[in-house]
C-alpha cells in the first residue's frame, strides 16, 4: 500500500540561523511493519510522526528529534523486549503508536516501569485506561468502548436486536466484545452468542456458519485489518447478508474499505476518530502525507501525527524532556491540531474529541478511489468514550 519510506531514522536538524539545542528527545515508533495492520499503520505511522515533528517546526524551536522504528509482528513477547531495549539502552523517551491490544498492554507495563511515554493510536482496547490504566500512557484516536457506542448503538438502534459476535481470540476482540455486549443490551438488544476465530485468521468459513446458524440479525465482527476484510469477504461468498443477516465491522479503517470495494461494503456503517476528507485542514494534510504514502492516512497514523505534535507542545511549554512534567502537560494542555480539532486528556490518559459514524458510499455515490464514506452521525467525546468514573482506573479515581 505505501511507497516505502526510506529512511526509518529521522533527524530534524537545525538551520545555521536556529537556536542552540535545548531539548534532545528520542521518538520511538513501535508497528506493524509486516502484518495484518501494516497498511492502516506500519511505515505511514512513521511518516505521520515525521510530518508532526516538521510542522512543528522542532528544529526552529531548538527541539532535535530523533524518530526510530520497529516492527513488532504483533506478538506481545517482541514488543515488550523492543520496548525495554529502546528505554534501558537506546535512550528513547517516548513510544508511538503500537497496534494489537495485547502488544500494547505490555509495552504499557513496560513503560510505566521506566517512568517513561507511551502515546498509543494503534490500540482499540478500552482497558489500557481502565483497569490497565498507567499514569504514563496516553490513548489517543479511539477505543474499543468508543467503537461499541458508535457502530454498536446505531446497529442496534435501527432494528438490529439479536446479534452473535465472531471474535478475534486476544485482548482487542475480547475487550470490543465485551464493550459492544454492554450497549447493545443497554439498548434493548440481546447477545444469543459468540464464537472466537484465532488471530491473525485466513479461513473463516466454520465460525461464519456458526454465526449464520444463530439466527441472530446481526453478525458483529470484532476483528480489525486483514481479518474483517476476509470474514465480510466470505461471508458475501455464503450469502449471508443476501438471505437477511446484517454485518456489523465494528472495527474498520479507510484502507479496509479500500480493499474490498464499494460494491463490496457499500451499506456499511462504521465509526472513526478521522476521515481524509472531513474538512480542509484534514484534506491537506491528507493531500501530503498521499503524495509520499500513496494512499491517504488512515485514523490511526492521523493520531500518531496528532499525538507527536501535542507531546512536541508539551516538551517546549516544559523547556525539558522530564517525562513526569510533560505528561502532566500534555494533560493540563487542550489538544488542538487541524486532524481531531479541539478536545482535552483526562486523567487517566483517555483522550477525549469527537467521534463519526460513517457510512460507506454506493459505487454510484463515490466519486474517486478513495471517496468512500459520508457522514451519518457527530458522537461527541463525552458520549463516545466510557466515562472515567466508570472504567476502574486506579490512580484516576484516588481521592
Amino acid at each position: 500500500m505505501f511507497k516505502r519510506i526510506a529512511l526509518t531514522t529521522v533527524a530534524a536538524t537545525a538551520l545555521a540561523t536556529a537556536p542552540a539545542w535545548a531539548t534532545d528527545v528520542k521518538l520511538g515508533v513501535l508497528n506493524d511493519q509486516s502484518g495484518v495492520y501494516a497498511d492502516l499503520s506500519g511505515q505511514g505511522s512513521v511518516l505521520a510522526a515525521r510530518m508532526a515533528v516538521q510542522d512543528f517546526d522542532a528544529a526552529g524551536k531548538g527541539i532535535n528529534v530523533e524518530i526510530i522504528s520497529a516492527d513488532h509482528q504483533n506478538k506481545p513477547d517482541i514488543a515488550s523486549n523492543i520496548a525495554r531495549q529502546w528505554y534501558d539502552r537506546d535512550g528513547v523517551d517516548v513510544i508511538l503508536d503500537v497496534p494489537t491490544s495485547s502488544t500494547a498492554l505490555a509495552v504499557a507495563d513496560v513503560t510505566a516501569e521506566f517512568g517513561k511515554i507511551f502515546i498509543n493510536s494503534g490500540a482499540a482496547t478500552s482497558d489500557l485506561t481502565r483497569a490497565n490504566c498507567q499514569p504514563t500512557t496516553i490513548h489517543w484516536t479511539y477505543d474499543t468502548a468508543a467503537l461499541a457506542n458508535g457502530t454498536g448503538k446505531a446497529v442496534t438502534e435501527s432494528g438490529g436486536d439479536t446479534w452473535f459476535f465472531l471474535t478475534a481470540d486476544y485482548a482487542f476482540g475480547h475487550a470490543l466484545e465485551r464493550d459492544t455486549t454492554a450497549v447493545v443490551e443497554a439498548n434493548g438488544g440481546k447477545v444469543l452468542g459468540s464464537v472466537k476465530h484465532p488471530f491473525p485468521g485466513s479461513d473463516f468459513s466454520s465460525f461464519l456458519l456458526q454465526a449464520q446458524g444463530s439466527g441472530a440479525k446481526v453478525i458483529g465482527l470484532a476483528n480489525a485489518g486483514a481479518d474483517t476484510v476476509n470474514s465480510i469477504k466470505q461471508a458475501a461468498e455464503f450469502g449471508i447478508v443476501q438471505a437477511g443477516q446484517k454485518l456489523a465491522g465494528l472495527l474498520l479503517f479507510i484502507n479496509n474499505v479500500h480493499s474490498l470495494g464499494a460494491e463490496t461494503a457499500q451499506g456499511l456503517q462504521m465509526t472513526t476518530a478521522f476521515y481524509w476528507d472531513m474538512n480542509d485542514g484534514t484534506r491537506e494534510f491528507s493531500k501530503r502525507f498521499q503524495a509520499e504514502a500513496g494512499a491517504p492516512p488512515s485514523m490511526v497514523q492521523a493520531g500518531v501525527y496528532a499525538g507527536t505534535l501535542h507531546y512536541l507542545k508539551a516538551v517546549e511549554a516544559v523547556g525539558s524532556n522530564d517525562p513526569a512534567a510533560i505528561v502532566a502537560k500534555m494533560k493540563e494542555m487542550e489538544t488542538d491540531d487541524p486532524l481531531f480539532g479541539k478536545g482535552y486528556i483526562r486523567k487517566d490518559g483517555r483522550v477525549i474529541h469527537d467521534m463519526y459514524l460513517m457510512e460507506v458510499k454506493s459505487p454510484a455515490e463515490s466519486t474517486g478511489e478513495w471517496d468512500l464514506l459520508k457522514q451519518i452521525a457527530t458522537i461527541s467525546g463525552e458520549d463516545a468514550f466510557l466515562p472515567m468514573e466508570d472504567g476502574g482506573c486506579a490512580f484516576a479515581l484516588a481521592k
